[in-house]
This record gives C-alpha cells, structure tokens and sequence, in this order.
C-alpha cells in the first residue's frame, strides 16, 4: 500500500478552454442573479472561483470561515486551519480573486449573511451553516452541466489548479507542492507528466 502511486492524466483536469466556458457561464448567470438575490448563482459562481484559484481540498472550502481569509495592503492569502492530516497552511491567491472574494463579501453583508472572522463563509440557505462536503458535489456538477462540460468532479479543480499553476510557475513543483500542502514532493511529483507537449517543445530549445 505504502508503494502505491496514483497517475494523472488529462481527463483529470480542465483545460484552458474549458475553465474559460465555465467561469464565462458562472459569471453570467451571478451577475442576473445579484440584482435578483438569487444566492445559489452567486454562491456556485464564487465556489468555483475560489476552488480554481487556490487548489484547497473540498473539505478545505467547506470549512473556511470568513475570517480566514485576508486581503490586507498586497498580500492576499487564506489560512487552512485543519488540512489532511490536522496541517494547518497558508496558501496565497492572485488579484483577481481578491476582487472577486472582495464582491462577494459586500454581497453577503447586502443580504444578511454575518460576515465575522467566525462566520462561515460559503453559507448554505437551508441551514445558514457551513456548506458541506455533499452540496460542493452537486454544485459543481450543476455548474459543470451548464457548461457543457463532462466527466469530471469537484476534485479536479484542484489537480485544474496544481497543473496549471505548475505550468504557469516554469514548472517549479515546491511552489506547487507549498500551495497544495502537500507533505512530499513525490505526491506533488504527479504534475510533472501531464505537460509533455510543453516538455518537447523545451528540449528543442536548448541550447537553441
């Protein structure tokens, strides 16, 4: 068991296209949603954002509260107050999702959900409690449906994330893995393959 080691393939992430399709379909359908106060698309449209701009485990999402979120001055990060394992990690995130997360901060206050350092942050309407593990499931695959896309789970956004921030970095897997929080390299080590293309298209320049 201890010499088990899972692959990735392709048909484990998004590709740029995909990602485009669906955060263009979530952002439409948030933006009609707002003026409506429909909560559902404004929460499937910053669930998915979030999940594909920081790469936390969908345990993670669930149990992020507001306060574990910080945008002060430049340096935007969350804290994962209980990853696997019981590790605790912090994890930065572009200006882009400061914005975003910033929007939906002001949308939650606007309909009433508390917005406390001990609040939850994605709210479920039922309960007015964190969202759990389940409900990030299903609305993943709500979104991915309205997206035309198939045959993947909420899971992968997270290898979305890892691959192509892996690419992005100049394939600099301790970023990745310090992001990820993962506890060996060799976990992290998974990424390496899925960018073969980008690999050839490398050796071919050297010494170029």
């Amino acid at each position: 068991m201890g010499n088990f080691q899972w692959t990735l393939h392709e048909g484990k992430f998004l590709t740029t296209k995909e990602i485009r399709k669906l955060r263009k379909v979530l952002t439409e359908r948030k933006e009609i949603a707002e003026g409506k106060r429909n909560r559902v698309a404004v929460r499937d449209w910053f669930v998915i954002d979030l999940a594909l701009s920081t790469g936390l485990r969908v345990q993670e999402i669930a149990d992020l509260k507001c306060g574990d979120i910080s945008v002060n001055d430049n340096l935007c990060y969350l804290f994962v107050n209980n990853g696997k394992g019981h590790k605790k990690r912090v994890v930065r995130f572009n200006g882009a999702f400061k914005n975003h997360f910033l929007n939906y901060l002001e949308w939650k206050q606007r309909i009433g959900e508390g917005i406390s350092p001990e609040d939850p942050l994605i709210v479920s309407s039922n309960t007015q409690s964190h969202l759990t593990k389940m409900a990030l499931q299903k609305t993943f695959y709500r979104s991915a449906k309205r997206a035309g896309i198939r045959g993947h789970s909420i899971h992968h956004l997270r290898h979305t994330y890892a691959s192509h921030l892996y690419k992005a970095s100049g394939f600099n897997l301790r970023l990745v893995q310090k992001q990820l929080g993962h506890g060996s390299i060799k976990t992290t080590e998974v990424y390496t393959d899925v960018f073969i293309e980008d690999m050839e298209k490398a050796l071919e320049r050297l010494y170029a």
